[in-house]
């Protein structure tokens, strides 16, 4: 797949998309107000943001449970590290790469404007 420029960064599509992942939120959501007309960059940047938000409520829960949160709390970091690696490396390689139950909530989020 050929993978046009981006008109609001002026980065190819999927590196463009790739960053949206890099410093989760942040990136994310600059992406979403610079990108305004790519639909297959504006989707990565809703599911970075998706997964930041997923992953630090996750944390915030397991923080607050005594011991087994405590216990759980290392393997919930490496299950979003792992998601989040993916997503990014996915979206470089220019694949619409979902997410197991974000993407499909970023999906039908993403098409309403």
């Amino acid at each position: 797949m050929r993978l046009a420029s981006s008109a609001g960064l002026g980065l190819p599509r999927n590196t463009t998309a790739a960053l949206a992942y890099v410093l989760g939120m942040v990136t994310g959501v600059v992406v979403l107000v610079l990108e305004r007309d790519d639909e297959y960059v504006r989707y990565h940047a809703l599911q970075s943001v998706a997964l930041s938000v997923v992953w630090l409520g996750g944390w915030i829960v397991l923080m607050v449970i005594p011991v087994i949160g405590w216990i759980l709390l290392p393997f919930w970091g490496l299950m979003c590290f792992v998601l989040w690696l993916v997503a990014m490396v996915k979206a470089w390689q220019g694949e619409r790469f979902r997410l197991p139950i974000l993407g499909e909530y970023v999906a039908k989020y993403g098409r309403a404007k």
